[in-house]
């Protein structure tokens, strides 16, 4: 349907390895190699999501092996410490894990990553429980929309309902996710908003409106005084008998 964002569930991994708890250093590290992902969900009870584990956690072992810092720096860092030192998946593990709703959109699902400087966000139901991934890239796949359907959603949702009887026909073209936007309309007020919602239609790159307003009337005798109702005198009436 024209109109409706897409959501994370359109576009979210639904095939998802998770670890449970006891899962070892060793066999994190074999699954994230095996399945070539750089994160995974740590679950328990009914699929729960209760935290996560990356590859920068795995990776507080091998930069606190030689490490000889002094007995401050090690106290300021020892959330840190205590990861090098771990061999589960519960002591290795972020938690609370960063999620989102499979019905967020895809902007939502990029503030939260944005945010939280994470790559990849557990996908869970209202409950919870674990549904998919959401990955960089998976966001990324609204801009492979083609250029007719995006053109198409703002001709009829946008243009049509903001414009609907136009001096002139607005013309849409879309290029590579470019849209521009040509012709005239009857209020120039309403041209920021046209830019605005159609910068939110899903695939749009950008937006180059160059709307301009209704054509100026022409004036027809522009020497002639304006006319002045009070001395019952319609200037510019040539006919016989417009003067007493």
């Amino acid at each position: 349907m024209h109109g409706t964002p897409r959501l994370v569930g359109d576009v979210m991994t639904r095939k998802v390895v998770a670890l449970g708890r006891t899962a070892t250093f060793k066999d994190i590290v074999k699954a994230m190699r095996q399945w070539n992902v750089s994160a995974l969900p740590v679950v328990e009870e009914e699929n729960r999501v209760v935290g996560v584990v990356s590859e920068a956690d795995l990776l507080r072992k091998e930069e606190y092996r030689d490490s000889d810092q002094d007995r401050q720096s090690r106290l300021e860092r020892l959330s840190e410490l205590v990861k090098a030192g771990a061999v589960t998946a519960e002591e290795l593990m972020t938690a609370p894990a960063v999620t989102v709703s499979a019905n967020a959109t895809l902007g939502q699902a990029a503030r939260t990553m944005a945010r939280s400087g994470v790559k990849r966000l557990p996908v869970v139901s209202d409950d919870g429980a674990l549904l998919g991934i959401v990955s960089r890239s998976d966001l990324l796949k609204v801009f492979l929309r083609e250029d007719a359907d995006i053109a198409e959603e703002v001709r009829d949702e946008i243009v049509a309902h903001l414009f609907p009887a136009p001096p002139e026909p607005v013309r849409v073209e879309v290029r590579d996710g470019v849209v521009r936007l040509t012709g005239r309309v009857p209020d120039t007020s309403l041209v920021p908003v046209v830019s605005r919602l159609v910068r939110g239609v899903e695939g749009v790159v950008d937006v180059d409106c160059a709307l301009a307003g209704p054509p100026r009337r022409p004036d027809l005798d522009p020497d002639l005084p304006a006319d002045d109702p009070a001395d019952g005198v319609v200037h510019g009436a040539r006919s016989a008998g417009s003067i007493p």
